[in-house]
Parts: structure tokens; C-alpha cells; sequence
């Protein structure tokens, strides 16, 4: 089944060229000029994955993502401008996957949106080759692929793909530090390009969530100018 990609953003120029570059690679593709029809939409017929826009009229794109994270770990790609350095982080930190700025390459997008699609099926446990099971347990942890459930003392802590692909890295050899460039790599891919301050926002992002339901959680430890590590229990 063809999955389906919903495309905020107010340049209608923009939402035609990825809707034809989409549709002709087999994806379904719902487009919305505003934040607020496509929360609306999106709510009321989930789809596969969102590329939002920051900048958009009625409710911007932290606004819209802000809302859909209430009740949905959807994957979604930011779209910035070179100046929207701040809003970029800001996204990052409400719970984006991605962010491509503009201009950017028909081809690029593409790309960008198959690779986290693979992490989403990845997360599930589809044809990733983990175990039968698909559950890791550390301690007080479990994270179960195949239906992205991650436990923190058996309260559940929502994590997007991409936060989820993160602890498991960690978690997966307690006690070994990994670098950020591996860390990039194991949530985003070997051909796919970010900078170190992605892993950190994500970081800090996991780091909020898991205190959300233990404000004692302090298992994933900076090493300040090497990279992270899961602390031994």
C-alpha cells in the first residue's frame, strides 16, 4: 500500500513541485497551505509522514507541531529558511525528525523523507533483523521495536523515531561512549548529513521526556567533547 505524505506550506509553487515529485515516485501526497487545515486534516486522516513549514499563515509550523505531538509520534521534516536558525532548534527540541533548509533539491527531499520512513519501519521492528521478540531491557527500561513502545519504570515515555532510534543506540552497550558522528549514523543514516547540535537538541529533548515521568532519570551522561553514553546499572 502506497503510504501517504502530508505537505504544509503557504508557496503553492513549492507544495506543486513535491506533490509531482512525490506522486510519480508511487507516495500518496495531501497538501495544506495553513497550519490550521492540516492539523484539522492530519487529526482526522493520519498520514505516513508531515513536511512542515515554519513560516505559514493561521498556525506556523511549531505551532502545528506542537499540537500534533500531543497525540501523535508522526515523523516529521521541518522546511527553514537560512535565517531561521532559532525557530530550527526550536523545532528540533518540540520533537521534529529532520529539517532541510531552503532552497533545497527535489531529490534531496526525497531522499530525506524514504530515509526516515526506513527509520519508522526500523523502529517497528519491520525487517530490521532484531530478535523475534523485538524488546531490549536495561534496568528500569525497555524499548520495544515492533510496537515503538518505550518504557522508563513502566510509564511510557513518547518518543519520536528518531529519539527512539537514539536511546536504543545507547542503551544497546551500556557503559560505551558513542560519539555523536555514531549516533548520527545509527538515527539517521551513513548518507544523510546533520551537525552535532541535531544529536544535542535530541538529546536534551529524550533527556525532558523520560524526567517527565522520573525526575530522576540520569542514565544517558554527557561526555563533553566525546559524545553520550547509557550509565551501567
Amino acid at each position: 500500500m502506497a503510504q501517504t505524505i502530508a505537505l504544509v506550506d503557504d508557496d503553492r509553487n513549492i507544495l506543486t513541485s513535491l506533490q509531482m515529485t512525490l506522486e510519480a515516485e508511487g507516495f500518496n501526497v495531501r497538501t495544506y497551505t495553513d497550519g490550521e487545515s492540516a492539523l484539522h486534516g492530519i487529526t482526522a486522516k493520519p498520514v505516513d509522514l508531515a513536511v512542515l513549514d515554519i513560516k505559514m499563515p493561521r498556525m506556523d509550523g511549531l505551532e502545528l507541531l506542537q499540537r500534533l505531538r500531543k497525540h501523535s509520534a508522526l515523523p516529521v521534516i521541518f522546511l527553514t529558511s537560512k535565517d531561521e536558525e532559532l525557530d530550527e532548534l526550536m523545532g528540533l527540541r518540540l520533537g521534529a525528525d529532520d529539517y532541510i533548509t531552503k532552497p533545497f533539491s527535489q531529490r534531496l527531499v526525497l531522499e530525506r523523507i524514504r530515509a526516515l520512513l526506513r527509520r519508522n519501519e526500523f523502529a517497528r521492528g519491520e525487517g530490521s533483523g532484531a530478535p523475534a521478540s523485538g524488546v531490549l531491557t536495561r534496568g528500569n527500561l525497555t524499548l520495544d521495536e515492533n510496537r515503538h513502545l518505550c518504557l522508563w519504570k513502566g510509564a511510557n515515555v513518547q518518543l519520536t523515531v528518531t529519539e527512539f532510534l537514539l536511546v536504543k543506540a545507547l542503551a544497546a552497550r551500556p557503559g560505551i561512549v558513542k560519539s555523536r558522528d555514531q549516533l548520527i549514523d545509527a538515527a539517521y543514516g551513513e548518507n544523510i548529513y546533520v551537525d552535532d547540535r541535531t544529536i544535542d537538541s535530541h538529546v536534551k529533548r529524550i533527556r525532558k521526556k523520560f524526567r517527565s515521568v522520573d525526575p530522576g532519570f540520569a542514565q544517558i551522561e554527557t561526555l563533553y567533547g566525546i559524545g553520550y553514553r547509557y550509565k551501567e546499572e
